[in-house]
């Protein structure tokens, strides 16, 4: 174990500039949602270059297959996503966004370096290891319906099935160095609503002529809420929020209707199921008793991402060994959405958190921001820390 833990660290160091390079090529040059065509040839021509066999798999989806020489069936899957977000990032940085409204806000740049980054580690030490890794290079985890959930469809956890997946994601709230795990329950189901209100529009001075679609819309948003603090059992965290109101263009008028775009999150199916009749009941009867009609559309999203507790507890240990106990931390409940959920829902699976805020360079800002970096320093921690676990769970 010690050998191969000094291996590992030898190796991610060697191999940390190129892992920064890449990571700041991709970052350079972000893709939206199953539009990643020149992200996915890129990490085609990365494994070309490790003699590395891959194939095409949801339109821009890569998977590949390292095989250790020594004798084993056994398979564990490893996850990176590649697609960037719709966000302009602030000027400024050397390696910052080429292309306008487009950029690796959510750290996908640095799940795909670093799968490459493992891939190399792993290439090097087929020798010391048996079984196979599939690697897995993700298209489209930021838009409805999820590339993971194209990529189950198409078979990537088939031929061959593998016996578990690895996933890890940026966590800027925790200090470069550091990772983070949570056994069972960790990120809620994401469900995106969308609510039109048609009443009778007219003058803003002679409402009792209209039907009035913004009063009613007020009265809906405030009585959805129950659904939070009445109807949900208190021992499942449950979210409604609305993010988008659309209605009239002047002060003193009232529209014919309104449009109203929100998210509801949870961490029950079953109740994730009540929860959306409740809605659409509350809404439409409200619209109904004071004479308008609602149009209530729930988009189901991802299911809760779960990690299998025998699997992540096993994969935190072998964290432990690789950078001491006190550079691993536990999770709490993050009410965000993972579409590796999907992956969590048919196989065992492990998605925990890489380190990489540093408050004393700045480096503070959340995912999703035109602010969010870095500390680069983590991409060493990132290649060797998964290929220690990876390694550690094919030996298991």
């Amino acid at each position: 174990m010690a050998d191969l833990k000094k291996d590992i660290q030898a190796l991610a160091k060697a191999f940390f500039s190129e892992t920064v390079d890449i990571r700041r090529h991709l970052h350079r040059n972000p893709e939206l949602s199953f539009e990643e065509f020149e992200t996915s040839a890129f990490v085609k021509q990365q494994l070309d270059v490790l003699g590395i066999r891959y194939e095409s798999m949801a339109n821009t989806g890569v998977v590949a297959l390292v095989k250790g020489d020594l004798k084993s069936d056994k398979i564990i899957a490893l996850r990176a996503d590649m697609d960037a977000l719709p966000i302009t990032e602030v000027e400024g940085r050397e390696y910052g966004s080429e292309r306008i409204g487009v950029m690796h806000a959510c750290g996908h740049d640095v799940h795909t370096s670093s799968l490459l980054g493992v891939a190399k580690i792993l290439q090097h030490l087929r020798p010391v290891f048996g079984g196979t890794v599939k690697l897995i290079f993700q298209p489209g985890e930021e838009k409805l319906p999820g590339g993971a959930s194209i990529m189950i469809k198409e078979g990537v956890l088939e031929d061959p099935k593998p016996e578990a997946i690895l996933g890890q994601h940026v966590m800027p709230f925790i200090e470069v160095g550091k990772v983070g795990f949570r056994a069972g329950q960790y990120m809620a189901s994401t469900d995106e609503l969308y609510m039109t209100i048609k009443g009778k529009g007219g003058h803003g001075a002679h409402p009792h002529q209209n039907i009035d679609p913004i009063a009613i819309t007020a009265q809906i948003i405030t009585a959805l809420q129950q659904v939070v603090s009445r109807y949900a059992d208190p021992r499942i965290p449950t979210v409604v929020s609305w993010g988008k109101i659309i209605g009239s263009g002047a002060t003193n008028i009232i529209p014919d209707e309104v449009v109203v775009e929100g998210t509801f999150r949870t961490y029950d199916e079953k109740w994730r199921g009540e929860a959306h009749k409740r809605m659409v009941q509350i809404a439409e009867g409200i619209a109904e008793a004071m004479g308008a009609h609602c149009e209530f559309e729930v988009r189901k999203g991802y299911p809760f991402l779960t990690n299998d507790p025998a699997l992540t507890n096993q994969s935190r240990s072998f964290a432990e060994e690789y950078l001491g106990k006190e550079n691993v931390v536990e999770l709490e409940l993050w009410p965000a959405g993972e579409d590796f959920a999907y992956y969590s829902q048919e196989i065992p699976a492990c998605f925990y958190r890489l380190g990489t805020g540093n408050a004393s360079k700045g480096i503070t800002s959340a995912v999703h921001t035109s602010t969010f970096d870095i500390d680069e320093d983590a991409l060493e921690l990132s290649i060797g820390l998964m290929a220690y676990i990876t390694i550690q769970q094919l030996k298991t």
